[in-house]
């Protein structure tokens, strides 16, 4: 009959072995198929504890030396919950400051995980394609933007004038606005220079309130302006660039995050004085990753004020004016020469210290010291001549042909595709060779006018099939 013993029962007959009857370690050991060490340890234990000395215990140590303090875990818990944005490496920043014993920064993170107070995620390999850049010392380029999302109790959102030094990441403004136009965006940077001193060149991206360079408007916009006159390089993003900017961006992205998540303000000054307060403590005590974990400021001061008093003047108001066919324009009831060349033009007239200014498509055209009378000022500059709407030229007479225009606003004529626009989609329209041009007409009223782009040797079929191709019918 066989009998399957227990193990406790199987380790006791292998010291009974050894101690009673005076077999050797190394025998026993062979029979009951365990090492040396094994057997040893069993009588080791056997002769501590005696038969309870055999069951298997458990494995872990009595003590472990680099196992986090219970008092650092708990403050580790309390930074975490009051400053719901921090992450593990700002906690340590805290800890240090605070002179407490530090953990690591992974055991950190293992300790926020585990008491849920982040979800813990797969590690993201840097992006390598992305090539980083940093001027050499503070004062030499500044990045600007406007972030929104300041919330009002009343239901409103204001937004913030942002900037940063591209060296040392400090915040040199940070201005709750109400709306992000070019007055408060420029009055924004004016405060900054005033504070901190005129830098040498200023990142910005291609809004309207920043240049003019996608605007209605052919001359310099506020900000373009005071960048001139401050002797600042204006440095633009290419289009569809956001990453050039991206250290402002980031910016945005902290403060989002750490400051404006889940947060009512009762009205602008109180969201600017507690943004004040947000942006103290980013500047003069928390340590940025991005530049060696040393704070803003011990980068920044290091540039020093140049002393240099920002040049700001006041925007003229500007209003429009026809020339006349004699040259003159007509302004607070005074006759100013601009030149006949300029005939039927439209112009742009300023009034400032004693000068009228007369400029054609941002160009200075004509200077004339102030004839009319102040009183008169205000009511000419708020009159302005309404843009001049171009008759619509008659369509030439000659040989045509009909097409419709598609769904996005083209048509086709020998093989190449010309826009006519969105606003005439599905429309019947007439296709004419004038010169070197395609002159596209609906009504007798010339819509387009087109280069010619297409094969010429194919312009014979082209007007051979005067209603487009046979498969659809677009003659009338």
């Amino acid at each position: 009959m066989l009998v399957e013993l227990g193990l406790v029962e199987l380790r006791y007959q292998a010291v009974l072995e050894v101690v009673n009857q005076g077999a050797t370690v190394t025998d026993v050991a062979v029979r009951f198929g365990v090492t040396r060490q094994t057997l040893h340890r069993w009588l080791r234990r056997y002769a501590a504890k005696g038969l309870s000395g055999l069951a298997d215990g458990s494995e872990r140590p009595l003590s472990c030396p680099h196992q986090m303090p219970a008092e650092v875990e708990a403050r580790i818990i309390e930074l975490r919950r009051s400053n719901p944005g921090w992450g593990p490496r700002t906690i340590l920043f805290r800890l240090e400051a605070e002179g407490m014993s530090l953990p690591g920064r992974s055991s950190v993170y293992r300790c926020l995980v585990r008491h849920g107070l982040i979800e813990p995620e797969a590690r993201r390999r840097k992006k390598a394609d992305y090539k980083r850049w940093e001027r050499s010392r503070s004062m030499e380029l500044w990045q600007m933007d406007v972030v929104g999302g300041v919330r009002l109790v009343n239901g409103w959102k204001a937004s913030i004038v942002s900037g940063i030094d591209d060296h040392s990441r400090f915040v040199i403004s940070a201005h709750v606005v109400e709306r992000a136009t070019a007055r408060p965006v420029c009055d924004a940077l004016t405060k900054a220079m005033r504070a901190f001193g005129v830098p040498q060149e200023v990142l910005t991206d291609n809004g309207k309130v920043f240049t003019g360079r996608f605007g209605p408007g052919t001359g310099e916009v506020l900000f373009d302006r005071i960048c001139r006159e401050n002797g600042i390089k204006h440095i633009l993003t290419a289009p569809r660039s956001p990453t050039t900017t991206g250290k402002v961006g980031r910016w945005h992205k902290t403060m989002r995050r750490e400051f404006l998540n889940g947060k009512e303000f009762e009205s602008i000054a109180d969201a600017q004085a507690q943004l004040d307060g947000w942006v103290r403590e980013y500047n003069y005590e928390r340590r940025h990753q991005g530049i060696g974990d040393v704070v803003p400021w011990e980068r920044f001061r290091l540039a020093g004020r140049d002393g240099v008093e920002p040049v700001v003047r006041a925007e003229e108001p500007v209003t429009t004016r026809r020339v006349g066919q004699t040259g003159k324009i007509s302004f607070a009831s005074e006759l100013y020469p601009v030149g006949v060349w300029l005939a039927g033009e439209t112009v742009e007239v300023s009034v400032a210290d004693g000068l009228v200014s007369i400029h054609h498509r941002g160009v200075l055209v004509a200077t004339h010291a102030q004839r009319h009378r102040p009183t008169d000022e205000t009511k000419a500059l708020a009159r302005k001549v309404k843009a001049k709407r171009p008759r619509p030229r008659q369509a030439t007479v000659g040989q045509s042909v009909s097409r419709k225009v598609d769904s996005s606003g083209n048509v086709s004529f020998a093989g190449t595709s010309y826009r006519v626009g969105r606003a005439h989609i599905r429309r019947q329209v007439q296709v004419a060779i004038v010169g070197e041009h395609v002159e596209i007409s609906a009504g007798g009223e010339v819509l387009r006018v087109c280069p010619i782009r297409h094969d010429r040797s194919r312009e014979h079929g082209a007007f051979a099939n005067a209603g487009g191709r046979p498969s659809r019918t677009n003659a009338a």
